[in-house]
């Protein structure tokens, strides 16, 4: 059952109910349908992660973005220790929209969660992108660790967000505090912090990764994209993860951290569009 979005809070768009279990999904544009997986920074949304993105793919394309579980507006679902529970919301979400085939954008944590999804559903995806994606083994970062060790306060909310922009001036004052309220929220960061706190954040990566046999095998064209000064995701990661893909190739963007969709959104626009439209060869 889906619950028509509430108009005044652009961060809420519509609700779906399954079995008692909310997504809230946006669902804008026509076209070819695509799927926008957003990352794992505490306050995040899809809406935050993908709101000046959009409405430029929503022009090419029919956008859907989730919140997955444990963010924003969806269901916490409490501690999550295994990726496939985001995989079936991902499968009920297109189910219920009666969406057989996607193409599919997953920005770092949601870079790991479209990986696990083209594994399990390969006939599902028609081509990806994946974006200072998890979804390997690596040395967990000094800035990962500290994003997923966040305890709300607007201080560790700035500190955490510096960690993710290259351009420090995009870090306003608005935007720390409108982060930091929607972390601190009641029912927002207990979720949070049962998946990805804790003392051993390391097997947060591990939960994340896919078997890298199974990621060789994919067969999906894949288009990776980085910062060049990302200190959440090293840039070596998405190195390993190409030359596992058999089709994907690499762009690194320079003067850009781990936000590429913002720091360079008018880039990371065209390019999608023109690769879900044409794929690798465009």
């Amino acid at each position: 059952m889906a619950v028509t979005k509430d108009v005044a809070r652009p961060e809420i768009g519509t609700s779906l109910v399954v079995d008692g279990s909310v997504t809230n999904y946006h669902d804008v544009g026509e076209g070819a349908p695509v799927l926008l997986i957003h990352g794992s920074g505490p306050g995040v949304t899809a809406w935050a992660n993908w709101r000046l993105n959009m409405p430029e793919l929503a022009k090419r394309f029919r956008v859907i973005a989730p919140d997955m579980f444990g963010f924003g507006y969806s269901d916490s679902k409490g501690r999550i220790e295994d990726k496939q529970v985001w995989v079936s919301q991902l499968v009920t979400l297109l189910d219920e929209m009666g969406i057989d085939k996607v193409s599919m954008v997953g920005n770092s944590f949601g870079g790991g969660i479209t990986l696990a999804f083209m594994i399990a559903h390969p006939d599902r995806v028609e081509r990806a992108v994946l974006m200072g994606p998890a979804g390997i083994n690596f040395p967990i970062t000094p800035a990962l660790d500290q994003v997923w060790g966040y305890e709300p306060s607007v201080e560790a909310m700035r500190s955490s967000l510096k960690f993710l922009a290259w351009d420090q001036s995009r870090l306003t004052e608005d935007l720390i505090q409108s982060r930091y309220e929607a972390s601190a929220r009641p029912d927002a960061h207990e979720p949070y912090h049962a998946t990805f706190g804790g003392e051993d954040r390391q097997r947060n990566v591990a939960m994340l990764a896919s078997r890298e046999e199974d990621i060789a095998a994919l067969k999906h064209e894949t288009l990776i994209l980085h910062g060049r000064f990302d200190q959440v995701i090293p840039l070596d990661s998405s190195v390993r993860m190409a030359n596992l893909l058999p089709r994907a190739d690499l762009q690194v963007f320079g003067e850009c951290g781990h936000w590429v969709q913002i720091e360079r959104m008018a880039s990371f626009n065209r390019i999608v569009s023109e690769f879900f439209t044409n794929g690798l060869k465009a």
